[in-house]
């Protein structure tokens, strides 16, 4: 099991809405399962991409089933990418010398539904199932999946192949479906295992950790892993330590201040600016780490003004892989970028940040002011005539 699981993962069970129902079924499932209590199903499907439930149905399925001197005997990970379900489904048949039971997580699932009927691998699959090994259990890891916390908005494409693992895989296996988990759900989470460890997190706390994080669990567990180490000994987690120690709650405070910036009101950037120095551990020496998330965010608003990105599904699409934003700032960043009518005044922002980088380099006897006037025109309305930068200024990235 890995440090993750067993640590803030592995403490809760906690947590309501149907992706942790599913999962805390299955465990109990698996659990009575394995006392000798309950039937066990020759296989099951996990799906959904929903990593943080995924790895608690897994780490159930270990708990019962894998002796820990056994596991290179009884557990196997195959990816049908590079095997094939024959191989699998031989694999499962064939009884271990070595253990009483084995296990197999199957992944890669995808394949078999690809273009192509798979009539043969089907077929297979209908054979095997029709007399399963009872000392092998089947396990299919379907995460190609998203499976939403409301199922009435699962996109279409998704719904489809859900329906077809149904029926096929379904008809002879159990289906745990793992949801994604909303913001209620998963500050609820957060408060429950908070409360097992002893620490009281407060509800500001609670919700700045699941907004920065967009509720993707297998970040807020592992963020949540570092606030209550950060507080043991206070027993308590505050908005100012998510602050503090939370990247994207940093981030997330950036992305307000530009907010205000393209709404051009002046009085509430300076007053975001002010809190983004106050709560950064390095103060004013910080600046240089403000500058080149400014120059980062508006290149970004950039490239979505130049290819008129609408929504946040295409924004994936404008953007490469390492100049993306977090999740949870993508309608924002889009209705940001909006507000500029042109490719000019974004270029403006840009020469304006690129200026103040200069001046932080050049040692100024008050960095704070630097940052303060580059926000203050920042945040003003463009004046007609153009400033005298040249465009290869237009490519500062800190």
């Amino acid at each position: 099991m890995s440090a993750q699981q067993g640590g803030a993962a592995g403490r809760s069970g906690s947590g309501g809405g149907p992706g942790f129902s599913a999962v805390n079924r299955f465990v109990a499932q698996m659990e009575a399962a394995a006392a000798g209590k309950g039937d066990l199903q020759p296989g099951y499907v996990l799906a959904g991409d929903e990593i943080y439930l995924l790895d608690r149905c897994r780490a159930a399925v270990l708990k019962a089933f894998v002796t820990p001197e056994l596991r290179d005997f009884c557990l196997s990970d195959i990816d049908l990418g590079a095997t094939s379900i024959f191989e699998a489904l031989d694999r499962a048949q064939t009884p271990s010398l070595m253990a009483p039971f084995q296990v197999i997580f199957i992944r890669n699932v995808k394949t078999l539904y690809s273009r192509g009927a798979k009539k043969e691998e089907f077929a297979a699959l209908e054979r095997y199932f029709r007399s399963p090994n009872p000392q092998a259990l089947l396990i299919f890891v379907a995460d190609f999946l998203r499976i939403p916390s409301d199922i009435r908005r699962m996109d279409m494409d998704d719904k489809n192949r859900f329906e077809r693992i149904r029926e096929t895989l379904g008809e002879h296996c159990g289906i745990v479906e793992l949801a994604r988990v909303n913001e209620d759900d998963a500050m609820r989470w957060v408060v429950a295992t908070a409360q097992e460890a002893e620490v009281k997190v407060d509800g500001d706390a609670a919700r700045e950790l699941v907004d920065a994080l967009g509720a993707d669990m297998m970040l807020v567990s592992s963020e949540l892993e570092k606030l209550l180490l950060y507080a043991s000994g206070r027993g308590k987690i505050t908005l100012g330590d998510v602050e503090t120690m939370v990247l994207a709650a940093k981030q997330r405070s950036l992305y307000e201040l530009t907010d205000a910036i393209s709404a051009h009101d002046r009085a509430r950037s300076l007053a975001l600016l002010q809190g983004l120095l106050n709560s950064s551990d390095a103060g004013e020496d910080a600046a240089i780490g403000h500058l080149y998330m400014l120059a980062r965010t508006f290149r970004q608003m950039l490239v979505i003004l130049e290819k008129n990105v609408r929504d946040s599904r295409a924004i994936w699409q404008a953007l490469w892989q390492g100049f993306r934003m977090p999740p949870f700032a993508a309608d924002d960043l889009i209705r940001q970028a909006r507000r500029y009518k042109s490719r000019r005044e974004l270029t403006r922002a840009l020469r304006l940040v690129a200026r103040a980088d200069l001046e932080l380099r050049s040692s100024p006897p008050d960095k704070r002011l630097v940052l303060e006037r580059l926000v203050y025109e920042l945040a003003s309305e463009p004046k007609p005539s153009a400033l005298p930068w040249s465009s290869a200024q237009l490519s500062f990235e800190g």
